[in-house]
């Protein structure tokens, strides 16, 4: 055989090598690139490492490789599983209490379903309830108070006669003040007296005025008070309603009532002057509003007005009161004289200014210009006050002036100042 039998040969007895295959035009005739090497697989972790990343783990603090590697190994070694279950329970309770943020109605709609489940045994009166709930909001506004809070500066404003007064205190301050001003009706209970015996005071009569009671107790304190004050204030709160509510349901108080008898007509010396415990009450719970608003502003914190039915009911305490304050400023000669010509006798209608409060917790009061004793009539009205239920409190409170209140006034001018006048002097430290 001659070379030429071989076209492809090179040389003699050798064979043709083979040509690579051509690449597909689509490929724009390059050759393929050869194929990549498979990613390796992350190395497995020993136990004792996987061990040491439970805590990490139950923090959700390891990476997406490691959590990937804890819980397949959790799969696989029951010991790892039960200590992973602890650590998860015990960051459970590191957790903080829930936020004041919550829907600040929650705590009443709880209340009330699980009350018309099953009634109370012994209720809590009508006239206590505005009490409960107000120190019941006052306390969730504290239970989240660091030091820092506790110390914010509070300035506690009020109206002496025809002047704004005011005295600087702190947060714990300001719930030191309620603690002793609570006291006078604890005391009016058979209760302990928080400042006491060296309070002064006999069994149900305690001594001093709320402000003459606030400044003795802060300085019996060798320091300035501290968020320890928050524990007493809050017992001495639930006392309060406890006793009250026995007393509503038919109990006595001990050594004094009778069976039968209101509890809500018991007397609360306030010092200078008595209230009917019912509206010693609404009163206490007017004050702890009126503070935690101070309160919440020196920590910059949200604050709404209580519900309507209670804030009506204090508007209503300040209306009634307002006669009495009214002719007390007229001996004092803070207030014009009235007019003589239509001096009436007790339970007679006579000269009057009609009130109206707007708001979902306002009404419409008629009060008596010329004496306490009056009764205030629509057919002698001479003035007409018409104001924001939240705005009158502010004003019964000495935070706004009578001339800064936003009221719409029609009538005799005097008889407007003089009322506003005795609104603002409801005030007191």
């Amino acid at each position: 055989m001659t070379e030429d039998r071989f076209p492809g040969n090179t040389g003699a007895g050798r064979l043709p090598l083979p040509r690579p295959p051509r690449a597909p035009v689509a490929d724009g005739g390059l050759p393929r690139p050869a194929p990549e090497p498979a990613a390796a697989a992350p190395p497995r972790l020993e136990h004792p490492v996987l061990k040491a990343l439970l805590g990490a783990w139950a923090l959700a603090a390891c990476s997406a490789e490691e959590t990937a590697a804890v819980e397949d190994h959790l799969g696989d070694c029951g010991a790892c599983a039960d200590e992973a279950r602890r650590l998860r329970e015990a960051v459970g309770l590191l957790q903080r209490p829930d936020s004041l943020d919550l829907d600040p109605g929650l705590r009443t709609r709880v209340l009330e379903s699980c009350l018309d489940r099953r009634p109370p045994r012994i209720p809590v009166p009508d006239w206590a309830m505005a009490y409960d709930a107000e120190t019941a909001r006052l306390d969730a506004l504290l239970q989240d108070f660091g030091d820092a809070e506790w110390h914010a500066p509070v300035r506690l404003r009020w109206f002496r006669g025809q002047d704004a007064t005011s005295r600087r205190t702190t947060v714990a301050g300001v719930i030191a003040h309620l603690l002793a001003v609570d006291g006078l009706v604890a005391v009016a209970l058979g209760l302990d007296d928080p400042l006491g015996p060296a309070a002064g005071g006999t069994a149900g009569k305690p001594a001093g005025t709320p402000a003459e009671r606030t400044e003795a107790f802060w300085e019996a304190s060798h320091f300035p008070p501290t968020r320890t004050v928050r524990g007493p204030w809050r017992e001495q709160a639930h006392t309060v309603v406890r006793t009250v509510s026995f007393n509503d349901g038919g109990t006595a108080r001990a050594g004094e009532a009778e069976r039968g008898e209101d509890p809500g007509a018991l007397a609360v010396s306030y010092g200078d002057f008595e209230l009917p415990l019912r509206d010693a009450l609404v009163d206490r719970a007017f004050e702890c509003w009126v503070h935690a608003v101070d309160i919440a502003e020196a920590v910059d914190y949200p604050y709404d007005p209580p519900a309507p039915r209670h804030l009506r009911g204090m508007v209503d305490l300040a209306a009634r009161m307002l006669p009495a304050v009214l002719a007390e400023r007229r001996r004092a000669g803070l207030a014009g004289p009235g007019d003589r010509r239509h001096l009436v006798t007790a339970g007679r209608p006579g000269r009057s200014l009609r009130l109206e409060i707007e708001g979902r917790g306002g009404g419409e009061w008629f009060i008596p210009l010329d004496s306490p004793a009056a009764v205030g009539s629509a057919d002698h009205e001479v003035a007409h006050v018409a104001l924001d239920d939240v705005e009158f409190c502010r004003l019964a409170a000495g935070h706004v002036s009578p001339e800064e209140a936003a009221a719409g006034q029609v009538g005799d001018r005097t008889a407007i100042r003089d009322v506003l006048s005795a609104a603002a002097s409801l005030s007191r430290m």
